[in-house]
């Protein structure tokens, strides 16, 4: 299933704040949140507005060793929802085609999408991870964007 970051907002749960991006999936009006950590958040947030801070933080980084080895990246998949303590975790694949052919590499959701937002390559979700995780937008519609609450 097609998707899109639509925005990184902020959660309050009964253990405090936490940020939690949201993802579009074309042709539904359900959200898949996905519940990050504040460092996430703000690297994802600044892979949309293509906030260019002077020196490279870890997605940049990384970002800049692919390219500069030839490659780019593809799309990132989010695959799976593996249950653990505490709830659920998803699970995700970042696709990179490389001077050697394409190649998976296993990543955190959070970092596969804050390199997605920098390069604005495909992101797919599975339609059974969709239908685990979907939520209403209407929950998430009064929470604060993360730029309204953190200094990026």
């Amino acid at each position: 299933m097609n998707a899109h970051i639509d925005a990184v907002r902020i959660a309050g749960t009964p253990s405090g704040p936490v940020p939690v991006v949201l993802l579009s999936v074309d042709g539904e009006t359900d959200y898949l949140p996905i519940f990050i950590g504040f460092d996430e958040a703000s690297a994802i947030a600044r892979g949309m507005d293509a906030v260019d801070i002077g020196r490279p933080l870890t997605h940049d980084l990384l970002l800049d060793v692919v390219e500069e080895l030839g490659g780019r990246v593809d799309s990132v998949v989010v695959d799976a929802i593996e249950e653990g303590e505490g709830g659920g975790t998803y699970t995700a694949d970042l696709h990179v085609e490389t001077p050697r052919g394409k190649r998976v590499i296993d990543a955190r959701p959070s970092d596969s999408l804050a390199l997605a937002a920098r390069t604005n390559a495909p992101i797919d979700v599975d339609p059974g991870v969709f239908e685990e995780g979907r939520r209403e937008r209407e929950t998430f519609e009064e929470l604060d964007d993360i730029r309204e609450v953190a200094d990026l």
